[in-house]
């Protein structure tokens, strides 16, 4: 059993600096950043040195973990101890690592901070977490293809070592991530962090070499994508937080670095709710925490399943439908100029008299139809595209750090 005087961590991505800032913002106790050309997600923006230096500041007392998980080759692993001195000089509580050679080097390099085991590792049972115990790793982030039962025996037999598994977003085709089919098609290496991720492209028909002549259609949807048999459903544990924390989970990881500003907030503002709720009972009334995990429901997802949790049936089978999406996300409010008006940070073409919705930290939405938009200059405009700066009149209350969207 997990300790239940310490309160389960929260831990969302963060693929640049302004999704970071959100995932604070908008519940997050740990962040978890990657660093270019040694993370398991190199076409995410990732951190530049002066940027690190910056989330210094923002996180303040909140934790920040750096993924140095990518599979090393000898040159790739004298780059990374060449690189040292530098990733010393930033404010990381953690490396999440999954090549041993690459845990020695940090280890001794920074005997202070933590190693966090990736997922990567296929971590599965009590005697592997006891084994990477011996060589320092103070947390395992489980392998996604744990039963809940074998984690709590997991902690019941190493029951110091802290435990994390993801908790929603994608997952993958082939076994932790093990997989040479965007190597193969695209040359690019999804073990060593540039995965194509050809399992999600439109695949139309598939023929099984042992079954010649037997083909398995891909079906045209409504909207002209097309699913496909090789992609697997997504996972989402909002209704199982409490089942977690009670079989030792210490930490719920959300997926995501490479997923927008908008997914990042949404999806860690639900989770926040859902465990403040569960810690501290009375600070959610019911009916806000069931339209905060509802909207986990309209950011960009495909079809949802518990992943390996209770049984492995439901990730196997494939996922048949394309991303499912109702909102297109707008842009972000700044801060407050003047009474009413605020900067605004267009992602995407807005007209005014647009029916959107403000989502903030602690509201679900709110909607407008009468805001105004305005130039640097103070001229009313009829539009805001992205990349210029521009101001914005609410006609409801809203605060700094609100995200604006519209239903597509």
């Amino acid at each position: 059993m997990r300790n239940s005087k310490k309160p389960i961590e929260l831990l969302a991505p963060a693929g640049n600096i302004e999704k970071l800032h959100y995932a604070y913002r908008y519940g997050a106790d740990a962040v978890y950043v990657g660093l270019d050309k040694f993370s398991l997600r190199q076409k995410a923006d990732n951190f530049s040195a002066e940027a690190l230096q910056k989330a210094g500041e923002i996180k303040g007392e909140r934790k920040l973990y750096c993924a140095v998980n990518a599979l090393f080759h000898q040159k790739e692993i004298s780059r990374l101890e060449e690189s040292l001195d530098e990733i010393g000089s930033f404010p990381f509580d953690a490396f999440i690592v999954s090549d041993l050679g690459a845990a020695r080097l940090l280890r001794s390099r920074f005997p202070e901070t933590q190693l966090h085991l990736s997922t990567q590792a296929s971590c599965l049972n009590a005697e592997a977490v006891k084994t990477y115990q011996e060589l320092g790793f103070s947390r395992i982030i489980l392998g996604r293809e744990v039963r809940l039962e074998e984690i709590a025996d997991i902690k019941a037999a190493v029951p110091e070592m802290e435990l994390e598994c993801f908790v929603h977003g994608a997952m993958c085709l082939a076994y932790s991530g093990r997989c040479f089919l965007s190597a193969y098609l695209a040359d690019r290496s999804g073990n060593e962090g540039s995965c194509a991720h050809s399992c999600r492209w439109n695949w139309r028909v598939l023929e099984e070499s042992q079954r010649p002549g037997e083909y398995l259609p891909i079906v045209e949807d409504p909207d002209g994508g097309y699913t496909t048999i090789l992609s697997s459903k997504d996972l989402c544990m909002i209704d199982h937080v409490a089942e977690l924390r009670d079989a030792g989970i210490d930490s719920l990881k959300i997926e995501g670095r490479m997923k927008s500003l908008y997914y990042t907030a949404v999806v860690t503002r639900a989770y926040r709710k859902t465990i403040d709720a569960l810690e501290k009972p009375g600070s959610v009334d019911a009916e806000s925490l069931a339209a905060f995990r509802d909207e986990l429901f309209r950011v960009s997802h495909r079809e949802y399943s518990t992943g390996f949790f209770f049984s492995k049936q439901d990730i196997e089978a494939p996922c048949m439908e394309s991303y499912q999406r109702e909102y297109l996300f707008l842009g972000t409010v700044g801060e407050e100029l003047e009474s009413g008006r605020f900067l605004f940070h267009p992602k995407n073409h807005i007209e005014a008299g647009t029916a959107i919705e403000f989502v903030g930290p602690e509201i679900p939405f709110l909607e407008d139809e009468a805001f105004r938009l305005y130039d640097d200059d103070g001229n009313e405009l009829a539009f805001a595209d992205h990349g210029k700066s521009y101001r914005i009149c609410p006609s409801v209350e809203v605060k700094p750090g609100y995200i604006v969207r519209r239903k597509i």
